[in-house]
């Protein structure tokens, strides 16, 4: 299980290798995403609070990276922390996320990123439940959710 320790690690030293790399140009990229998700995921906007299609979506299945396909979340694992966006305890698999220092708008934060396309995701907080304590604050554009068969 990853805790903060971890998380600052990463963001400092250098993160897990990924399972695969995925480059593609700016271009490449256009054409495979929407205008919001190329703002979100490829310029590390954010979408507003409260709009995005997962905050409030409780279906079993794992959420991937909408750029890659790269499994990032289980839904068990989804909480409601009441912040607006969807929020995550941990990764699928401790590789899959690519942690940096984010040191935009006078504050200091963690953004987490895809591995595998360094798509940018959102943020991570040492303020989420337990056992782990990390809030992983996600921005729906940047991801989809692979639903479970019943």
């Amino acid at each position: 299980m990853i805790n903060w320790n971890d998380v600052l690690k990463f963001a400092t030293n250098g993160n897990p290798t990924p399972d695969r790399r995925v480059e593609k140009t700016e271009a490449e990229w256009k054409a495979i995403l929407t205008p919001e998700q190329f703002r979100i995921v490829r310029l590390k906007g954010t979408e507003r609070a409260g709009s995005g299609a997962f905050c409030h979506a409780h279906d079993a299945g794992r959420y991937k990276c909408i750029c890659c396909d790269n499994e990032l979340f289980d839904s068990t694992i989804k909480f409601n922390s009441g912040t607006g966006w969807p929020s995550f305890t941990q990764p699928i698999r401790e590789n899959a996320i690519k942690y940096d220092k984010d040191s935009s708008y006078g504050m200091i934060r963690v953004e987490v990123m895809c591995n595998n396309c360094d798509g940018h995701l959102g943020h991570v907080f040492p303020d989420g439940p337990e056992p782990s304590g990390l809030r992983y604050c996600i921005n729906s554009e940047s991801i989809d959710l692979i639903k479970e068969s019943v």
